[in-house]
């Protein structure tokens, strides 16, 4: 099995930057050889897909709403998945979970507030 725990959220302004992690951790050549993902969940909303990259790094997807805003990213020597996002809405806090899709597997969550 693999566990992941994700790290970096917090409390920033409209327009900042913030860089989320998911480090992996037990069977990691699970991690390494399949696509990694980012959800939210904002408050009284459902669960929304955000961003998917492949095993390799070399495709990635994005919902409409946060291409040209956020960046999915992976280092596989390192078993970890970032997403960084830049100007940031008051529209994305929400908690964002990352996923390894195939095995439906999740971490916690993170929780991200925009401030206006």
């Amino acid at each position: 099995q693999v566990q992941l725990a994700e790290s970096g959220g917090g409390l920033v302004q409209a327009g900042g930057p913030l860089r989320l992690s998911c480090a992996a951790s037990g069977r990691t050549f699970i991690f390494r050889t399949n696509d990694m993902a980012w959800y939210r969940q904002a408050p009284g909303k459902a669960r929304e897909f955000v961003a998917q990259i492949n095993s390799n790094g070399r495709s990635t997807t994005y919902t409409d709403y946060v291409k040209g805003r956020f960046t999915i990213s992976r280092d596989n020597a390192l078993n970890t998945v970032d997403l960084q996002m830049n100007s940031l809405k008051p529209e994305d806090t929400a908690i964002y979970s990352c996923t390894q899709p195939r095995y439906n597997i999740w971490g916690q969550g993170t929780q991200v507030t925009v401030s206006s």
